[in-house]
């Protein structure tokens, strides 16, 4: 291809490319598989490398992560990134409502139109547009100046590279205000691994958010992701807009993604309402939220306004009670995870948060334990906001008899003696025992968990028994496993042991990257079991390769390639394998897209209930399959639910928002017809689908 070819075909992938991932992570509707779109992506990536001086700014190319940065360089907001004040109830709100009166010149009876939006619990961050290319990307720091993270905020997808729309109509220069953050399920992943790389879990999502953008290591931050939403424009040129709702409207036109979650109320009393009615609503969020703001939508009204030295005087957030609670640590117990690392988790009087009564909540490692200076008879402030585990945020030092008593670590396994060692540079200290009958126990736990093995049945207790009774030493004895020998154990009736030797049965048609996942080699989560064995194409390979050749995987640094061949290494790991070999587990390989089904490709579905003759997983992984999207939640994008019995609240959605319900039956018809060729039963659910 001669340069003035590759230039012209450059130019048509990365705006292609862009389409697509604006579709994909703002709007939320793929128009082609993830299949399709690595094939344009590599097309670019391979037209770049051999002409470098093509490579431009808003190339999708350059998300992946830049050279890592050895310090971040100071940015000036050209205008002031405020703060807001609180209200903490509907007479603050009233309150507000009466002060902006006055200020305008307002009769009390007069009403003004708000925009309620909700407070996403994220990191602020101002994006600066010169000519519609991103230039610079900050943190919001004191308000007055932050740091300039440009290299960070280019990896997260829902940020646009250049703004969409006619050059001609292009502003010179512009700053969106919005928030970053982080998806509870995405922030459970990477405390997940952190904990096995031996480094302290994030406090809560939005601190994970936070440390994921001023990462030095932009790559890092790729691998997390971060989400973002854009709500406001600080100094701009050539771009003006009537009220809130519109500047709203202008930000989607121009390829951001905005919460739609937000109420234009007609006077205070309106937007008293609704910011009440997200007090319940918000935990059904996939993500943090912690209130509501109240904004005057008029621009002329706000400039009338006005705002002080810190924040705006048309606008206020209203603040949902913390998720907190005081009480009393009575003893602090530690845990043995799966990799031998011990936890030391508070053991408190019980105190209902968040609806939910606690007595335990986890206390990271001993480092933070001597950060907080928390001690054995302290009454402490404990936070629970979602459905993340319970933490001890602080000391209420006042309330100290002097009868408190400080943590020491335990020098030896409180569960089988055996020597406790801290590694160098981690934070994490572990039993070294490799017959720890705790680790045994956490091990077939995580070997049988859905998205592992996934094992129907088998939960804590049954496991408990099974090593107890020295019938499963390793998660391969679990495959030998009688129906006597299950009989044995306690409340194990011959109808719930059979099933449960069925589903162990099922779980020999594995994935090479389920079974590497569950298997809990250390720094081998869900995502480095994918890209490792979807890089090698089986488990013998990856089995065999080196650590130089593991680390030359992308994404695999030196300490994952190192646990990878050092657990491979070792002759028990080995003879675990040839266990479950010998059991009978077939191998499947790593499916990806084969085909664009017209009754899949593009489309939006939701898996809800429970299934009968697949998991939601593999329900999932068949539309994917074909083309579609699998998503968590219905909107009115969503395409089709797909419901089995047991179907809650997403269903009502669903035909509240007329959208098309599928049984698994008529399902696993239309999956058939796609994947044999056509039939009846087929075209008529594809058939219903269209009439929806």
């Amino acid at each position: 291809m001669d340069r003035e070819t590759a230039q012209k075909r450059a130019e048509e992938l990365r705006a292609l490319l862009n389409r697509h991932s604006y579709n994909y992570y703002v709007l939320d509707r793929p128009e082609i598989t993830d299949a399709a779109y690595d094939r344009l992506y590599h097309e670019l990536k391979a037209i770049e490398e051999i002409y470098p001086d093509l490579i431009s700014p808003d190339s999708p190319t350059r998300r992946v992560g830049a050279s890592p940065l050895a310090d971040f360089a100071p940015h000036m907001h050209r205008q002031t990134m405020l703060s807001l004040s609180n209200a903490f109830g509907p007479d603050d709100l009233r309150a507000f409502d009466k002060r902006a009166k006055r200020v305008l010149g307002l009769d009390a009876e007069a009403s003004i139109e708000y925009l309620c939006e909700l407070k996403i619990d994220g990191l602020a961050v101002s994006l600066t547009y010169t000519d519609g290319m991103l230039a610079v990307g900050a943190t919001r720091g004191n308000g007055i100046a932050g740091e300039d993270v440009t290299p960070n905020l280019k990896t997260i997808r829902s940020i646009p590279l250049r703004l969409f729309g006619k050059q001609a109509g292009m502003p010179s220069f512009v700053e969106i205000r919005g928030e970053v953050f982080m998806l509870r399920s995405e922030f459970e992943r990477v405390n997940q691994e952190q904990e096995e790389a031996g480094q302290p879990p994030f406090a809560n999502p939005r601190n994970a958010a936070a440390g994921s953008i001023r990462q030095k290591n932009s790559a890092v931050t790729a691998s997390r992701k971060l989400d973002f939403f854009a709500y406001a424009v600080g100094e701009a040129a050539g771009v003006s807009f009537a009220d809130q709702a519109s500047l709203l409207e202008m930000l989607a036109a121009r390829g951001f993604r905005t919460n739609t979650h937000r109420n234009l109320c007609r006077g205070i009393e309106e937007a008293v309402l609704y910011c009440e009615e997200w007090r319940s609503r918000k935990d059904d969020l996939p993500y943090d939220t912690d209130g509501m703001v109240v904004k005057v939508n008029a621009v002329d009204l706000q400039r009338d306004l006005g705002a002080t030295s810190r924040e705006p005087r048309w606008a206020i957030a209203y603040k949902y009670p913390a998720l907190r609670a005081n009480t009393v640590i009575r003893d602090i117990a530690v845990q043995v995870g799966r990799t031998g690392s011990l936890t030391p988790v508070a053991i408190m009087d019980p105190v209902e948060v968040a609806g939910a009564t606690v007595s335990r909540a986890t206390l990271h490692n001993e480092d933070e334990i001597r950060r907080k200076d928390i001690r054995i008879g302290d009454t402490v402030i404990i936070q629970r906001a979602g459905e993340v585990i319970p933490e001890v945020v602080e000391v209420v030092s006042g309330a100290r008899t002097g009868e408190e008593r400080p943590f020491i670590m335990p020098e030896a396994c409180p569960v089988c003696g055996s020597r406790v060692e801290r590694p160098e540079g981690e934070v994490v200290a572990r039993c070294v025992g490799l017959s720890c009958p705790a680790q045994v126990k956490e091990r077939i736990l995580h070997f049988a968990s859905r998205n592992a093995m996934d094992i129907e049945g088998l939960g804590p207790a049954q496991v408990d028994q099974l090593t107890t009774k020295s019938l499963v030493r390793d998660p391969a004895d679990l495959y030998y496993l009688t129906l006597e020998e299950m009989l044995t154990l306690d409340r194990m009736a011959e109808k719930s042991a059979g099933n449960l030797l069925r589903s162990i049965e099922k779980s020999k048609q594995v994935t090479p990257e389920r079974l590497l996942f569950a298997l809990g080699i250390r720094h081998v989560g869900e995502h480095v079991a994918r890209i490792v064995t979807r890089h090698f194409g089986s488990l013998e390979r990856v089995m065999a390769a080196t650590e130089e050749e593991l680390s030359r995987v992308p994404e695999i640094g030196p300490s994952i390639a190192r646990s990878i061949a050092t657990f491979f290494s070792d002759q028990e790991n080995r003879q675990v394998i040839d266990k479950l070999n010998g059991a009978g587990l077939v191998m499947q390989g790593v499916r990806e897209a084969v085909k664009e089904s017209p009754g899949f490709a593009g489309k939006t579905f939701v898996f809800t209930g429970t299934f009968e003759t697949m998991t939601r997983e593999e329900a999932e992984a068949a539309a994917r399959s074909l083309g579609a999207h699998a998503s968590g939640s219905v909107s009115k994008k969503t395409d089709c639910v797909v419901a089995g019995p047991g179907a809650g609240s997403k269903l009502e959605k669903a035909r509240s928002l007329g959208v098309a319900v599928l049984t698994e039956t008529q399902y696993r018809a239309m999956i058939e017809e796609a994947n044999q060729g056509d039939g009846e039963a087929g075209k008529e659910v594809q058939l219903a689908l269209d009439m929806e």
